[in-house]
């Protein structure tokens, strides 16, 4: 049912796991480490075409000065921390009440309400284009940064419902019974008695939403345009100029806009794995 560890293989097996195994791990980082070669490379290797050849002279400090101090960029970094902050506490706090009504709760409905959540999370979004860009518009939304995070919230509860319900689902109920019992009102056993033990699931849940908002580029580039209201990921582009594409400088921006995940995972990465199985159980 479950593969054979690798140490129970034969040895042949064992020689060819490890050789063939740097080599995968090469093939998958070859993106990344061609993005930050870019980086490093200065504009005349690509004029004459030297896409993969080695950099003729390190330019790496010109390269990130022009993004920092002759682009919109920190403008960019700003909207998407203006986008992501507000999106991470709004899906935490909706999923989390969200999350205590349909798992404590048992009314007919129940779990009728609850597949509405789940199944919005399987309809393809690129269907939803028209209609959310439409929506905003009308709404007077597009192209701001507060219709980014209403849409971000409205899309994500689904998923951080599903995931606060199972967490709620597997805590002892006999805690909410015992609770009841001393007369304690429904908001103050949700607020005194089961929002302290999600902490842990909030955590989690904070980082993956953080991950899942901050590296968003579809909706960024279908609702909004501009270094006004544009996230990191979306402005990158704008380095692209009309007749040639700026690769250095857009390798460069990848690579400014790729740490803030990259260093929340490390700075929160207990938390990151352990959401990927809270609630699995259930």
């Amino acid at each position: 049912m479950f593969p054979t560890p690798i140490e129970k293989t034969s040895r042949t097996w064992q020689i060819t796991y490890q050789t063939f195994l740097p080599l995968a791990l090469l093939l998958w980082l070859m993106p990344l480490l061609a993005v930050a070669l870019f980086s490093i490379k200065p504009e005349a290797d690509f004029v004459s075409g030297g896409y993969w050849s080695l950099p003729t002279y390190f330019a790496g400090l010109e390269n990130y000065g022009r993004v920092f101090f002759q682009s919109d960029m920190p403008r960019y970094l700003l909207n998407s921390v203006l986008i992501t902050i507000p999106t991470v506490i709004g899906c935490v706090i909706l999923s989390s009440m969200t999350g205590f009504a349909l798992g404590i709760y048992r009314f007919r409905s129940n779990i009728w309400i609850f597949f509405m959540f789940v199944a919005g999370n399987f309809v393809p979004f690129q269907i939803l284009m028209v209609p959310v860009r439409d929506l905003t518009l009308d709404l007077g939304l597009y192209n701001t940064k507060t219709g980014l995070v209403l849409f971000h919230i409205a899309f994500q509860t689904g998923f951080c419902t599903l995931f606060m319900r199972n967490f709620i689902r597997a805590l002892p109920f006999a805690l909410i019974e015992a609770a009841r019992v001393e007369g304690i009102a429904e908001w103050r056993i949700f607020w005194y008695v089961v929002l302290p033990l999600m902490k842990p699931a909030m955590a989690a849940l904070a980082v993956l939403i953080f991950t899942f908002i901050w590296n968003d580029y579809f909706w960024a580039v279908v609702l909004t345009q501009g270094a006004e209201s544009q996230p990191v990921t979306a402005g990158i582009t704008s380095f692209n100029a009309q007749y040639r594409a700026a690769y250095h400088l857009m390798s460069a921006g990848s690579i400014v806009a790729a740490l803030p995940p990259v260093a929340m995972f490390f700075l929160m990465q207990k938390h990151f794995i352990a959401g990927l199985t809270l609630g699995a159980v259930k």
